[in-house]
Formats: C-alpha cells, sequence, structure tokens
C-alpha cells in the first residue's frame, strides 16, 4: 500500500461522498484569494475549528456580555447584529468555479482568524439550550419543549456574514488576527452610547432631548465622539448618568435599572419627572452657563444623586418632597465644596461623592431654617395660575 504523506491524499481514498457545500463569492482580497458568503449557524458549527496559536484564550466575562447579546434576539426577537467571520482554509476544500460552490469533506475544517468569542457564545447557547430540552423532556414539559425548540431552531438558522482565507499559512492567519484586533479604534463617548437605544435610560434620554421644551435651556451635545462641543452644556452620555442618579441614586456603573425590557408607559412616566426635575433646577439655580460650578458634570451628578434621596425618603418617588428639597440649591455655596486642588486633583468618583456628602450634610443642617413653607406655597400660587393661563 502506498504511503499516504497528506491530508489531501486521505480524502482523496475516502469511499464517501459526503460534502458540506458552501455557496458563495469568489475575490482577491488585500492581495489573497477569498470566499465571501453567509452560512447559517448550523453550518459554521460543523466547519469551524480554534487553533490557539493563533487566538487568544476565551475571556469569560466577554463569553458572558455577548450571549446576553443574543438571548435579546431568542427571548423578545429583537435585532442583533454582528460583524462577519472571518476563516482560514489553510488548502482545505477546493472551489467549483463552474457552480460557484466550495466544497469541504466533513474530516475538514477551517480555522477561525476573527469570531472566536460570537462563535462560541452561540455554540455554548446552543449547548445550554440542548440540556434544557433533555430536562424538559425527561419531565415530559412539552409546552417547554415547543418554546427551546423554536429557540434553538432560531440560533440554528441565524444567517452570519462569513469570509474564508483560501490561501494564507498560519504567520498570515496570525498577523491578520493581530490587525484586526489592535488597528482599529473602538467608538466612544457620546457615539458610543448614542447608538445603544435599546436600553431604558438611553431611550429616556434621546426622548427627553427630542421632545421636551425644557431641554432647549439646557444644550445637550448628541454626536461629538468624545466630550463635548463647545456650544454645549452636557454631553448625551453626562443626561444618561444624571438621569441613573435621579431616578437610581447610584453612578452609572452600578445601575440595576437600565436593562432592555421596559414598557411605553414607565418611559411616558419618567420624563413627565425628568423634565419636572430640571424645570425645578433652571428654576433655582444660575442660567445654564460653562462658567457656573453648579452646572458642572460632577455636581450635576451628585446633584441627582442627592434628590433622589431627599424625593423617596416614603419608599416612592414623591414630586413634592423633590420640589421641597430643591429650594436648598440657592443657599449652597458651591465654593466651599472643594479644597485647594481638590477639584481637579481628585479622582472622578471621589469628586462626585464629596459633592454629595457636602450636599447632604448641608441640607440635613440648614433646611429646616432656610426653606420656608411660603416659598412653596408661591410656587404652588404660580403653577395654578400657569395651568389657569393655559386652560
Amino acid at each position: 500500500m502506498d504511503q499516504i504523506s497528506s491530508l489531501s491524499e486521505l480524502l482523496a481514498v475516502q469511499k464517501t461522498s459526503s460534502f458540506i457545500e458552501i455557496p458563495g463569492t469568489l475575490s482577491r482580497t488585500f492581495g489573497q484569494t477569498t470566499l465571501s458568503t453567509t452560512l447559517p449557524m448550523s453550518k459554521l458549527f460543523a466547519i469551524y475549528e480554534v487553533d490557539l496559536e493563533v487566538q487568544r484564550s476565551i475571556v469569560p466575562l466577554n463569553l458572558s456580555r455577548m450571549m446576553d447579546y443574543i438571548m435579546l434576539y431568542l427571548d423578545h426577537g429583537q435585532g442583533i447584529y454582528f460583524p462577519g467571520i472571518i476563516l482560514s482554509a489553510r488548502g482545505a476544500g477546493e472551489y467549483d468555479p463552474a457552480s460557484g460552490v466550495y466544497r469541504l469533506q466533513a474530516i475538514e475544517k477551517l480555522y477561525v482568524v476573527d469570531g472566536q468569542h460570537r462563535l462560541a457564545a452561540f455554540r455554548r447557547l446552543m449547548e445550554t439550550l440542548q440540556s434544557a430540552m433533555a430536562r424538559a423532556k425527561d419531565r415530559r414539559e412539552y409546552d417547554r419543549m415547543e418554546e427551546i425548540g423554536k429557540k434553538l431552531s432560531k440560533l440554528y438558522t441565524f444567517p452570519m456574514s462569513t469570509m474564508i482565507y483560501l490561501d494564507i499559512n498560519a504567520r498570515q492567519e496570525r498577523q491578520l488576527f493581530s490587525d484586526i484586533n489592535k488597528l482599529p479604534r473602538k467608538i466612544g463617548g457620546n457615539l458610543a452610547v448614542l447608538r445603544e437605544q435599546r436600553r431604558f435610560y438611553h431611550v429616556l434620554a434621546t426622548r427627553l432631548v427630542e421632545e421636551s421644551p425644557i431641554m432647549k435651556r439646557i444644550p445637550v451635545d448628541m454626536f461629538t465622539e468624545r466630550g463635548k462641543g463647545p456650544e454645549f452644556l452636557f454631553s448625551y452620555h453626562l443626561l444618561i448618568e444624571i438621569l441613573i442618579g435621579l431616578f437610581e441614586g447610584r453612578l452609572k456603573s452600578a445601575s440595576r435599572g437600565n436593562g432592555y425590557y421596559f414598557e411605553d408607559h414607565e418611559i411616558e412616566s419618567q420624563m413627565k419627572v425628568a423634565e419636572h426635575y430640571f424645570e425645578g433646577m433652571l428654576r433655582h439655580l444660575p442660567e445654564p452657563e460653562k462658567g457656573e460650578l453648579c452646572w458642572t458634570e460632577n455636581l450635576q451628578i451628585a446633584l441627582a444623586m442627592f434628590f433622589h434621596g431627599e424625593a423617596t425618603k416614603s419608599g416612592t418617588f414623591n414630586k413634592y418632597a423633590l420640589d421641597y428639597a430643591l429650594h436648598i440649591l440657592p443657599h449652597l455655596d458651591w465654593n466651599a465644596i472643594y479644597s485647594g486642588d481638590e477639584k481637579d486633583r481628585l479622582p472622578r468618583r471621589s469628586r462626585i461623592m464629596k459633592a454629595f456628602q457636602y450636599v447632604k450634610g448641608f441640607y440635613e443642617e440648614h433646611h429646616l431654617f432656610l426653606i420656608r413653607e411660603s416659598d412653596m406655597a408661591d410656587e404652588m400660587e404660580d403653577e395654578k395660575e400657569a395651568k389657569e393661563d393655559v386652560g
């Protein structure tokens, strides 16, 4: 028997005629031969392999986030978007130009150049759902089996754009992986947040800026990628942080309510509260200007967190308690919050919490003497007259 010296020779002598066929368009990309196609995940599961000499190890946090993202599609039918997967053939398979089909033997694999975490997330969810299906079958939970079956079907048929490099070697794979993951700069700041329009506070902030007349007096930069333009007081990212502080009393990193699942009436309800809050801020603070310390980023977040605490002392958000607490604003000495160069030297979180503690301490010590019931009565009368004029 002749000695077999390569995988191609081994495949050539196989009796089986089982092929995996991949329709696609052949082209040249950066001087290399590539095949562009769109494949269902079921087919991708069967053809890809990971070479750890090219790929890094899986990052558990990234994998978990990716799985949560895919579940948006499986559980709620929300659209999800992925960049394409890049694979390397390493000489496997043959392209038939007559039929426009790339054929792989069942034993052949394509190696992942980019997209390892995406593929791992889909595979992990597939395994999780298959285990859940087996448990449901053992318990004869037929409704549950049908539900899981539908999710598995959606997972298997999910279309993934795929590019296959047919003629690059392992060294070129490593270079391609390095270039893809090192050279491009990720979007950040406002642009990254603005493009995320599924989460509760992102949607709330967008609706507030676009629909609320009160926000015309507080210019919000919606499109600058990092920081904000010179003509704007707030960045879009800052507005989200203020809203989280107002409704949760937390910093954005600790938010529990910035989820994907909510009803339209929740947005409408919180919009009214946010409008009321900013109306109060404009009524009791100097006109919004960049030179005013009270309108700076750290102080605005600290104020929102403080007023959340006062408005929710009864267990629910009380607009009248908020109105009462807002009357402390004209009495605060903004220059007494930071000593020396603390405003510039302290970490951002420390500056926010120092401002929060100052406002809270001042309020607890002085509000009984500084806030008069007559002020509240005058405001209520003004609101009543305003409503009558509108009517």
